[in-house]
C-alpha cells in the first residue's frame, strides 16, 4: 500500500511558477487529453497505453494540470493516477453490470430531474466535469458538453408544482464548473421557490481544481443558505495546502461540507489510507457522510472491493477514531433502491435480560429493555 503522508508533486505539467497556474479557466483549457499529452508527463504503463489508444465512444479522458501534478510519474499505481487514467480493465463487463446501474433513467421525472423519494430530487445541471473518473456512474451522460443545461426551464417548473419536494441536489457533471453568474442564476429560481428548504452541490471541484473556489464564487454561494455542498473525496494525498484553502473558504461562508467517498481497490480500501482521509476531511470541516460501494457500471469491476472487506474496515473506523469521522457505509442499491446503510453485526440478539450487543473488540454488552408501565 502506498504511504498515506503528502508527497511533493513529482511531474510538473506546464508550468507552475506562472500566474496562470492559478486561474481556474487556464487550468480547464490546458487538461490532458489523450495519449500524446499524458506521455509527456507520466511514464505510462503498456495497459495504460494500449486503453488510451481504445476508441473513447463513452467516458473522455481529462486531467487538470494541477490534480496531474499530484501524481508520481513513474508508479502506474499510485492511487490519485489510478483514478483519471484508463487501463484495459476499463473495457471489460461483468455479469449485472449496467451502464444505468441505478435506473435513473426510470426516476427521471422530466429532463434533467431524477426523483426516488417524495421530498427531494437530483437536478442534473450540466454534464461537464473537470477531470472524469474512471468509476463514474454516470459515464453514460458526462463529457459531452452541457447538453443538460437546456432543460433547466422544465426541470424548475416541476420543482415549483411539487410542493412535497423539500431538498434539491444540484449535480451533473459539476455544477462548480458552470460560470459564477450562470450559477447564481441557478440557484435564485431556486431559492424562490417557498417549499424548497436545502439546496445542495455535488462537486469534486475543490480537490481537483480548488482555484476554482474563488473569493467571488463564495461570496455568491453565501447569498443561497442553507446551503451545502457534497464533496467527493477519495485519497488523504488530495487535501494539499491549496485545497485546504478552498475547503476553508466554503466553510468560513456557513457552507455544510459533507463528505462521499467511493471504496476503491488499491486506492483507498486500507484502513490506514481511510482513516487518514477521514480525519483529514474532519480536519477540514467537512463531515464524512458516505462511504460507497462502487456502483456496478461496465468496465468498473477492477475498482470493485468485496463488501465483506468494505465492513471489516468499517469495523476498524468504529471505536478508534471519533465518531464525528465515520462514515456510514452504503450501496445505492442497483435498479433505484436507493442507498442502504451496511454495518457489521452489532445485534447478537435477546434474553430475559434484554438486547445482547457487540462493540467494534467483538465484546458483548447487553442494555436492559425495562419499561414504566
Amino acid at each position: 500500500m502506498h504511504a498515506t503522508k503528502d508527497r511533493t508533486p513529482r511531474v510538473t505539467p506546464l508550468d507552475e511558477t506562472t500566474t496562470r497556474w492559478s486561474d481556474w479557466r487556464w487550468q480547464l483549457r490546458h487538461r490532458c487529453r489523450n495519449l500524446r499529452q499524458l506521455e509527456r508527463f507520466l511514464e505510462l504503463s503498456p495497459p495504460e497505453r494500449q486503453a488510451l489508444e481504445q476508441t473513447r465512444e463513452i467516458l473522455p479522458v481529462a486531467i487538470t494540470p494541477y490534480y496531474l501534478s499530484l501524481m508520481h510519474p513513474g508508479d502506474p499505481q499510485d492511487p490519485l493516477r489510478r483514478t483519471l487514467v484508463p487501463v484495459m480493465g476499463e473495457f471489460a463487463t461483468l455479469p449485472g453490470d449496467s451502464p444505468d446501474p441505478l435506473d435513473e433513467a426510470r426516476d427521471t421525472v422530466v429532463p434533467g430531474v431524477i426523483r426516488r423519494h417524495p421530498d427531494r430530487v437530483v437536478l442534473l445541471a450540466t454534464g461537464v466535469c473537470a477531470t472524469y473518473c474512471r468509476y463514474c456512474t454516470r459515464s453514460r451522460l458526462v463529457g459531452g458538453g452541457e447538453k443538460l443545461t437546456g432543460h433547466w426551464d422544465q426541470a424548475i417548473a416541476y420543482i415549483a408544482d411539487h410542493p412535497e419536494i423539500r431538498d434539491v441536489l444540484i449535480s451533473g457533471g459539476d455544477p462548480l464548473l458552470l460560470s459564477t453568474s450562470r450559477l447564481d442564476g441557478l440557484l435564485t429560481r431556486l431559492r424562490a421557490i417557498p417549499h424548497v428548504e436545502l439546496l445542495r452541490i455535488g462537486s469534486r471541484i475543490p480537490l481537483v481544481l480548488p482555484m476554482r473556489i474563488t473569493r467571488k464564487l463564495v461570496d455568491m454561494l453565501r447569498k443561497h443558505h442553507p446551503l451545502a455542498v457534497s464533496l467527493h473525496a477519495i485519497h488523504p494525498r488530495e487535501l494539499t495546502p491549496l485545497a485546504q484553502t478552498a475547503l476553508a473558504r466554503l466553510a468560513d461562508a456557513g457552507i455544510m461540507l459533507a463528505g462521499q467517498t467511493v471504496l476503491l481497490a488499491g486506492i483507498n480500501d486500507s484502513l490506514p489510507v481511510l482513516a487518514d482521509l477521514m480525519r483529514g476531511l474532519l480536519r477540514n470541516r467537512v463531515r464524512p457522510y458516505y462511504l460507497y460501494q462502487c456502483d456496478p457500471i461496465p468496465g468498473s469491476g477492477h475498482f470493485r472491493v468485496p463488501v465483506e472487506q468494505g465492513l471489516r474496515l468499517m469495523a476498524g473506523l468504529q471505536g478508534h477514531m471519533s465518531g464525528y469521522a465515520v462514515p456510514r457505509f452504503v450501496i445505492d442499491a442497483p435498479g433505484g433502491g436507493g442507498k442502504i446503510p451496511l454495518a457489521s453485526e452489532t445485534v447478537v440478539g435477546r434474553d430475559a435480560r434484554g438486547w445482547l450487543l457487540k462493540n467494534h473488540l467483538g465484546e458483548i454488552f447487553c442494555y436492559p429493555e425495562a419499561f414504566v408501565e
